[in-house]
């Protein structure tokens, strides 16, 4: 289990079976990792001893999201009231490992949100930029694509084809010339 990366928060074994060691703490008999970086376990150092678990930062750089933060995230999947997705980087920066988050239909424009539909806002595999506005319950972050800037950037159709914005609520395959309803972000 060592070289796993943790974020603060993540238990990391039973106090009972380890030694904490830097960048962890002990509550409730379990060791927690109190900082973002790397596991590592050092052997007990005499026979009757426990290992020590350490958390390591490393010099890369990680990706967390913030309140506020933009991300570009991958649509997972859909149901009436929100899109589950995959944070897949923060800022400029790639994510280690994906993190979850949730765009709830009222987040999804600033305007008529009792008109907004999921299925014509995103489809599963869509690539979208967001922007993260609360930490959210312990699973997942909430995002929103209110602003112009933020929604659909990569789509593809029903044919498999990359598909282009043509308003700020369509996207069309430039082969089949089909037209799919999204939530399109604004180009730069």
């Amino acid at each position: 289990m060592s070289g796993v990366v943790v974020t603060p928060g993540r238990r990391l074994g039973l106090a009972a079976e380890y030694e904490a060691g830097s960048g962890t703490y002990v509550r409730s008999g379990m060791v927690y990792a109190s900082i973002l970086g790397t596991r590592a376990e050092e052997p007990a150092g005499d026979a009757g001893g426990k290992p020590t678990v350490r958390v390591e930062r490393r010099n890369a750089k990680f990706a967390v999201p913030a309140v506020g933060s933009e991300v570009l995230c991958r649509v997972v999947r859909l149901n009436p009231r929100a899109a589950s997705v995959a944070i897949m980087m923060v800022g400029e920066t790639p994510c280690q490992e994906d993190f979850q988050g949730i765009v709830r239909v009222q987040d999804i424009r600033a305007t008529e949100k009792d008109l907004v539909q999921m299925t014509e806002s995103f489809r599963p595999g869509d690539v979208v930029r967001a922007e993260v506005i609360s930490l959210g319950d312990q699973r997942s972050y909430y995002l929103a694509t209110v602003r112009n800037e933020h929604g659909v950037v990569f789509a593809q159709s029903a044919a498999g084809n990359t598909m282009v914005p043509i308003s700020w609520e369509e996207m069309q395959d430039p082969r089949t010339g089909a037209v799919e309803k999204r939530k399109c972000a604004k180009p730069f």
